[in-house]
């Protein structure tokens, strides 16, 4: 399972988007499953001490995951960042079956490029409901609406 990173606070602490996407995780995890946590750091989502991805883990283990059954970080950037670097993360093992988490508003977006740069494995989707305050569930998805357009008009510059 990957988890796409999302938006901490400063001080580290998870958003109600990430924490929307580690429980549905937590929720489908059982011993020997592999999880893959994204997200460096970067002014648009986490501006804090560490990396997103070390703020998942610790969130995952708190809710019962084993340390072994954790795969490097993929310390990205955006959604692009992480396809690329999941994919030489991923390169390594025997036939993965992937299942890619992330939050509703921003699955189609997930999909076109993830479709693209990881395009010989099998994937699965989940969008899992994010609930944002209103206000900031329209700024989404008319950032995803815009990085979507963008993507069809330009490609993928990865």
């Amino acid at each position: 399972m990957i988890i796409l990173g999302s938006p901490n606070s400063p001080s580290g602490e998870l958003s109600n988007i990430s924490k929307s996407r580690l429980d549905y995780c937590a929720s489908l995890y059982s011993i020997g499953k592999l999880i893959l946590c994204t997200g460096g750091r970067g002014k648009h989502f986490n501006t804090s001490s560490e990396e997103h991805a070390v703020y998942a883990k610790r969130y995952l283990i708190e809710k019962g995951v084993l340390e072994c059954d954790f795969l490097d970080f993929a310390l990205s950037e955006n959604t692009v960042d992480d396809a690329v670097k999941i994919k030489i993360i991923i390169s390594k093992l025997d036939n993965p079956n992937l299942t890619i988490i992330t939050s509703d508003y921003h699955l189609e977006r997930v999909q076109l490029i993830f479709q693209e740069i990881l395009n010989e494995f099998s994937i699965n989707y989940i969008g899992v409901q994010s609930n944002p305050k209103k206000n900031q569930l329209q700024h989404l998805i008319k950032h995803e609406k815009k990085a979507i357009k963008s993507i069809l008009k330009n490609g993928l510059y990865y």
